[in-house]
């Protein structure tokens, strides 16, 4: 049984949705149904920036975890945080799980239209910058599908999926998800 944790913030945690409806229970239940043996711990905190999951990495991934899925950075952006910061807190958490072998796939995050062409340049190469220097599996845009969609993937704050968009980041991020699983079951 391989044993991930989805370490984020309240795209990960399943804002207002019943626990079985957020990413990592909906996640684990799509991958079982293809034959894979995961448990995936969620470890989703509404309203956290890349800083506070670098603050609280050592002890939301407990001992004995396969892999990470990281989804963090949303927060940084809508508070229009410098990229640079971001990209500091993400490189410390991939390197510290690195130190103890966890390895991280990376969900990256888009920055909002409205904050101009120079911020979404800097913030949204923090991901692939990320994932080329540390050779992780990334998927670009942990939102695509979602964002911009049909209003009823979001909940009425037109920011968080409902269930039905968790299902459609599910079935987007599936393959990515188990690029990196294979990459697992090599190690």
């Amino acid at each position: 049984m391989l044993k991930l944790v989805a370490l984020g913030d309240s795209l990960t945690a399943g804002y207002l949705l019943p626990e079985a409806d957020s990413f990592p229970s909906v996640l684990q239940a799509a991958l079982r149904a293809r034959g894979h043996r995961v448990e995936i711990a969620n470890a989703g905190v509404s309203g956290d920036t890349s800083t506070g999951g670098l603050a609280r990495v050592d002890w939301s991934v407990p001992e004995g975890t396969d892999g990470v899925i990281l989804e963090l950075g949303a927060n940084d952006m809508l508070r229009g945080l410098d990229p640079e910061v971001t990209r500091k807190a993400l490189e410390g958490i991939v390197s510290r799980l690195a130190a103890r072998n966890i390895p991280v796939m990376l969900a990256g995050m888009y920055a909002a239209r409205n904050l101009g062409p120079e911020y979404q340049r800097r913030f949204e190469a923090v991901y692939a910058d990320l994932a080329q220097r540390h050779g992780l599996v990334l998927y670009p845009f942990f939102l695509a599908g979602v964002s911009g969609g049909p209003p009823r993937l979001a909940l009425p704050d037109g920011l968080h999926p409902s269930a039905e968009g968790v299902r459609v980041i599910v079935e987007r991020i599936l393959p990515s998800v188990e690029t990196f699983l294979g990459r697992l079951g090599a190690r």
